[in-house]
């Protein structure tokens, strides 16, 4: 009973000091390293980091926690979402800004949360980026080329939902009671068509494209364009209209199509959460491509909560350097853009479970968080670009 009404009090307060937001609420920025070492949510404590590789950021993130609904008397929980965009940072802001709402709007409708609320969040995100393509093609046509893959996860009543689009993973750290280890369990289905499924699925759907997936240099690619099969945005693999000129030709497919190349038709999983379920690490495929999933839950296993994020961030990187045969030292050095031929953007939240909280989010009314990583605060509905912290 103690230990409930600590973790009630730390919350309570966590949530009044992010309303003020200052000093280290919104993170801490070390050259293109962002990060919050430590931070609570309704079910627990979170921990967040961003590395920046592109001369623009192109991954945003986001943690909501508190009501996911319009209504106060709606369902209650935390939301992670991590959008790694590629070909420029506009569809990955717009994610940011409209997917949770939209799911508090859906929320409100059905008055609870489930995957239709969440496949149907999904499905207003796209058409709104589509409205946002439709009315700028004619100064801007290149934004049809811009996209993002999406990873979202929603933790409510004990039921922890994880929607993906694209590459980023999210992976659970389940403990093993009986050696003591912690498990590393993925939770996200990808759609990389690296994947011999994904690329059937591609094969099945175009019957009479016998290029529809191509291997050039040596990896599959989307009509040897793109590496994943779903996404919001990239329009131009979506709708013919967009694939015509203005559009640079690297982006143009050479005949004419109906069914659209890609998806954004999210793969959703629910997921039972139990005692023995320690944590879940939301990260983008810039972490991946360095850290199998068991060196990642390992690493968060072994040291304390606070940090991990941005440790993982640092392994990966760590690793990358090693790769270049050159040491972290110098890799930190190297400039945004730059960065870029060594790793990419990375993005990582670690969300830690705690049991006495999983099922009362509803009696923690007064708690509410909301933070992007990165810390960029942007106008709302702003496609323009930001300044990005180096």
């Amino acid at each position: 009973m103690l230990s409930e009404l600590m973790n009630f009090l730390r919350a309570c307060f966590q949530s009044s000091s992010d309303r003020h937001g200052a000093g280290e609420i919104r993170g801490r920025q070390e050259g293109l390293l962002w990060y919050k070492d430590s931070g609570q949510h309704l079910n627990g404590e979170f921990s967040m980091s961003v590395i920046q590789a592109n001369n623009l950021l192109e991954d945003q993130s986001q943690i909501e926690s508190g009501s996911l609904s319009l209504q106060e008397s709606g369902p209650r929980g935390t939301f992670v979402g991590v959008y790694d965009g590629h070909g420029g940072p506009e569809t990955s802001r717009y994610i940011c800004d409209h997917l949770f709402q939209h799911l508090k709007r859906f929320t409100s409708e059905q008055d609870l949360m489930s995957a239709d609320v969440i496949r149907k969040a999904f499905q207003a995100t796209e058409e709104g980026f589509l409205s946002i393509v439709r009315s700028q093609w004619p100064t801007n046509p290149q934004i049809a080329a811009v996209g993002s893959c999406c990873l979202v996860g929603v933790i409510c009543d004990g039921t922890l939902y994880v929607a993906n689009l694209g590459d980023s993973r999210a992976v659970l750290g389940r403990a093993v009671k009986a050696t003591g280890e912690v498990l590393a369990i993925q939770l996200s289905t990808e759609h990389n068509v690296s994947n011999e499924s994904v690329r059937q699925e591609l094969q099945s759907l175009h019957p009479d494209d016998p290029q529809v997936v191509v291997l050039r240099h040596n990896v599959w690619r989307v009509k040897g364009i793109i590496q994943i099969s779903r996404s919001i945005g990239d329009v131009y693999l979506k709708k013919a209209e967009f694939n015509r000129e203005p559009l640079y030709a690297k982006f143009r497919v050479q005949e004419p199509f109906r069914t659209p190349f890609l998806s954004a038709e999210p793969a959703i999983s629910e997921i039972q959460l139990k005692p023995d379920d320690q944590f879940v690490i939301f990260a983008s495929d810039g972490l991946w491509e360095h850290l199998s999933n068991q060196e990642a839950v390992d690493i968060v296993h072994s040291h304390k909560q606070s940090g991990s994020a941005k440790r993982l961030v640092r392994a990966a990187l760590q690793i990358a350097a090693k790769k270049r045969e050159m040491r972290y030292s110098d890799l930190k050095k190297i400039g945004r853009g730059v960065r870029r031929h060594f790793h990419d953007d990375i993005t990582v939240v670690v969300v830690f479970l705690d049991t006495n909280l999983l099922f009362k989010a509803s009696s923690m009314k007064s708690m509410s968080v909301s933070l992007r990583g990165g810390g960029l605060n942007r106008l709302p509905n702003s496609l323009s670009p930001v300044t990005t912290p180096v």
